[in-house]
C-alpha cells in the first residue's frame, strides 16, 4: 500500500472505526445501567404509593390489572395472608423481601421491591426478562445514531484527505507534466507547510541541475572551438604534406602534424581531467599525505622540466595529511608544477613547499618567471582563458583543473606574487582530523 491518500484514509477511517466502537459500547452500557436504575426507581415510586392507602380505588384496581401492564402487585397481611393481587398470574414471587431483590419463580426471574406497613406488605414486581428487552431497546435507540453517523464520517473524511491533498497533487502534476528542458522552479504559492519544504527544495535541485548543465553547455561549446583550432590546423599539415615536393618539406609537414597531434592529444586529456574534477563530481575521500602525491606529481613533471633545463624542488619535511581524492590532488599539483615550469623561461626554478600548519595544509608552488599582473590573476582561472602576451601556448585549462579540483575538496587557491621573482600559486585545505 504505497499511496498516501489510501494509508491516511485506511489510518483515519480505522481510527473512527474504532472510537465509534468503543463510544457505543460504553454508552450501550451506560444506557443499559441507567435504565436498570430507572425501573427500580419505578417500582419503588409505585409501592410506596400504595403504603399509605386504605384500600385501593376499584378504578385504580382496575387499571392496575391491565394485563398489558409489565408489573404485578401483590398485598399481604402482616400475618402473610394475601389480601390482593393486580392481575393472575401464573409463577408470582409467594413472598416478599423487603427492599429491592432479585428472585427466581419456575425458572423465571422477577425483580420485586417490597415495603412494610404497621398493618401490611406491599411488593411490586416486574420480569427481568421485560427489563432487559426494554433497555436494550433504549440502549440502541441511544446508540444508533452514533452508528449511523460513522459512515457519514468517514465520507467527509475521504473528502477532507483528498482536498488536503489535492496541493501536492498539482506539485506532482506540475512536475509530471514537464520535459527534460524545463527547468524553471515549480510553484510555492499556497503551498501546505509541510509540502512547502519539499517544492523547496526540489526548486533548489532544479536550480543545481541548470546551473550544472548550462555549465556543461558552455563546457561542450567552448571545447567544441578549442578543438577545432588544432584539427584545422592538422587537416592543413596532411594537405601540404600531400602537395609537398620534396623531402625536407615532407619532413617538416610531419613534424608540425606531430606536434598538432601532441597540442590536440593534450588537449583532450585536460578537458577529461576538467569533465572529471568539476565540484559536483563525486570523488572518493581517503587520507592523502600531500607531501607524498607533490613528490610524484614532481617526478611525472621531471621530462617536460629537463627539456627546458627547469630545476624542481620539493621542500616538506614531514608528511601532510588531508582529505580528498589522490588521483585527483595530483592533478591538481601536476598541473600546477607544469604551469611554473612552461610559462618560465629556461632554466627557471620552482620551488614546491608542503606544510601542515595545524588547522589547514598548505600547498604553495614559486617560480622564477615572468609572473602575472595582479589585475588578471583571478581571470586566469577561467577555462580557454589565455593572456595575450603568454610565450608559450597552451589550452587555458590548466588553472581551471586547479581550482575545480580545489572546490570539490573544499580548498582555496589563489595566487600572489613570489619570493622567487615570479609567480606564487597557494592552496589551502582543511587539514584531515585527527
Amino acid at each position: 500500500m504505497n499511496s498516501l491518500r489510501l494509508r491516511l484514509l485506511v489510518s483515519l477511517v480505522g481510527l473512527l472505526a474504532l472510537a465509534a466502537a468503543a463510544m457505543a459500547a460504553i454508552t450501550y452500557h451506560n444506557v443499559l445501567g441507567e435504565t436498570e436504575k430507572l425501573f427500580d426507581y419505578q417500582l419503588q415510586q409505585m409501592a410506596l404509593s400504595l403504603r399509605d392507602q386504605g384500600e385501593i380505588d376499584p378504578l385504580q384496581a382496575d387499571t392496575l390489572a391491565d394485563a398489558q401492564l409489565d408489573v404485578v402487585i401483590q398485598i399481604w397481611t402482616v400475618d402473610g395472608r394475601a389480601i390482593y393481587a393486580s392481575r393472575p398470574h401464573a409463577s408470582l414471587p409467594a413472598r416478599a423481601l423487603l427492599g429491592l431483590a432479585t428472585l427466581s419463580v419456575d425458572g423465571r426471574a422477577w425483580r420485586t421491591y417490597s415495603v412494610a406497613t404497621s398493618s401490611r406488605v406491599i411488593q411490586v414486581a416486574q420480569p427481568v426478562a421485560i427489563r432487559e428487552r426494554l433497555a436494550a431497546h433504549a440502549a440502541w435507540r441511544s446508540v444508533l445514531p452514533l452508528l449511523l453517523t460513522t459512515p457519514v464520517a468517514a465520507l467527509a473524511i475521504w473528502w477532507l484527505a483528498a482536498r488536503n491533498l489535492a496541493p501536492l497533487e498539482r506539485l506532482a502534476r506540475e512536475v509530471r507534466t514537464r520535459d527534460a528542458r524545463s527547468l524553471a522552479p515549480v510553484p510555492t504559492a499556497a503551498l501546505p507547510d509541510e509540502i512547502a519544504p519539499l517544492a523547496t527544495a526540489l526548486n533548489a535541485l532544479l536550480a543545481r541541475l541548470a546551473s550544472s548543465l548550462d555549465s556543461q553547455r558552455a563546457f561542450v561549446a567552448d571545447a567544441a572551438h578549442e578543438l577545432r583550432s588544432p584539427l584545422t590546423a592538422l587537416k592543413l599539415q596532411l594537405e601540404l604534406l600531400r602537395r609537398a615536393d620534396d623531402a625536407e618539406t615532407r619532413d617538416a609537414a610531419r613534424v608540425a602534424i606531430g606536434e598538432g597531434i601532441g597540442r590536440a592529444t593534450r588537449l583532450v586529456e585536460q578537458l577529461l581531467a576538467l569533465a572529471r574534477s568539476e565540484p559536483d563530481a563525486v570523488l572518493p575521500v581517503d587520507d592523502v599525505d600531500l607531501v607524498a602525491v607533490a613528490r610524484q606529481a614532481i617526478d611525472d613533471s621531471h621530462a617536460f622540466a629537463g627539456a627546458r633545463s627547469a630545476r624542481i624542488e620539493l621542500l616538506a619535511t614531514e608528511p601532510a595529511f588531508v582529505r580528498g581524492d589522490a588521483v585527483a590532488l595530483a592533478l591538481l599539483v601536476r598541473n600546477l608544477v607544469d604551469n611554473a615550469a612552461r610559462y618560465s623561461p629556461p632554466g627557471a626554478r620552482v620551488e614546491v613547499k608542503v606544510r601542515d600548519e595545524g588547522a589547514r595544509v598548505v600547498l604553495e608552488v614559486d617560480d622564477s618567471g615572468p609572473g602575472i599582473p595582479e589585475g588578471e590573476r583571478e581571470r586566469v582561472f577561467d577555462r580557454f582563458y589565455r593572456r595575450a602576451d603568454a610565450a608559450e601556448s597552451g589550452s587555458g585549462l590548466g588553472l581551471a583543473i586547479v581550482r575545480s579540483v580545489a572546490t570539490a575538496h573544499g580548498a582555496t587557491v589563489g595566487l600572489h606574487a613570489s619570493s622567487l621573482g615570479g609567480l606564487q600559486a597557494r592552496v589551502e585545505f582543511r587539514a584531515r582530523p585527527r
